[in-house]
Parts: structure tokens; sequence; C-alpha cells
């Protein structure tokens, strides 16, 4: 599976899970390029749930929680795409609460803000990815032709 179909499957999980998920959140670390160590499945527990650590640098760091915590999914896009708009917004029914969020022109729709933050901007990063792929094969075929 290449990187944007990979992408654009995590951003489904985003919209279909009902709660956070730290298996979830490893792949997204990992689809967004960062080299994350899960923790082993012996070590995982009820009291000790999946986990790992990414690698930012030189440091390891703890895997933030993207998929509950709106900050970290806020910081991790900051990180990677500091010039991108996004915005999220909360669409209340009559039982329930969605939210709904646009990450460069990309939108992601959850239960929670964080899962359609992440949504959002896993398809933005999906499309800017196909968007490179294809500046690059047009530079290609205009340096050939």
């Amino acid at each position: 599976m290449d990187g944007k179909q990979r992408l654009l499957e995590l951003a489904e999980r985003c919209e279909t899970v009902h709660k956070p998920d730290r298996a979830l959140d490893a792949d997204i670390y990992e689809a967004l390029g960062f080299a994350v160590r899960r923790k082993p499945a012996h070590l995982v527990s009820r009291r000790a749930p999946v986990g790992g650590i990414y690698q930012q640098g030189s440091l390891w760091k703890a895997l933030g929680t993207v998929s509950a915590n709106i900050d970290v999914a806020v910081s991790l896009l900051r990180q990677k795409a500091p010039d991108w708009n996004w915005s999220v917004q909360c669409l209340m029914g009559d039982n329930n609460a969605a939210f709904q969020a646009l990450v460069a022109e990309c939108s992601g729709n959850a239960t929670m803000g964080s899962l359609a933050l992440c949504a959002a901007m896993l398809r933005a990063f999906a499309r800017y990815q196909a968007a490179e792929a294809s500046r690059k094969v047009d530079s290609a075929t205009s340096r050939d032709g």
C-alpha cells in the first residue's frame, strides 16, 4: 500500500472509531514519517495499554495521545505543517455532538474534535503527497521532452 492510500485509510479509521485508540496513535505517527517503536505485546495489559515511543531528531519521546487530545493533534499538525490553516467546530444534534475539522481545504468528521482533526490532517497530507508526486512527474517529463 502506498503512502497516500495509507493516510486515507487512517483518516477513515479516525472517522469510524468511537473512542481514542493507542494503536491508532502509533499508526498516525508512523504515517506522518516518524520512526515508531511500539510496546511489545507481552507488556500490554489492562493497566499498561498499547503505546510506544517515537523519534524526533536524536531524542525518543512517548507517543502522544493524538486521537484523544486535541492539543496533541494541534501540536503535531503545527510541527509537520506550520503554514497550513485549520479549524475545528462542534455540530450539536438532538442526542449527540459531532465534530468537523478543516485542514488545508480537507475535511474530517468524527465523534471527538481530536479525531476529526486527525482525519482532516491525514487527508491533507495525502493530498499534499499526491500533488508532490504529480509535480515530480511533470518536471521529469518537461526535462525529457
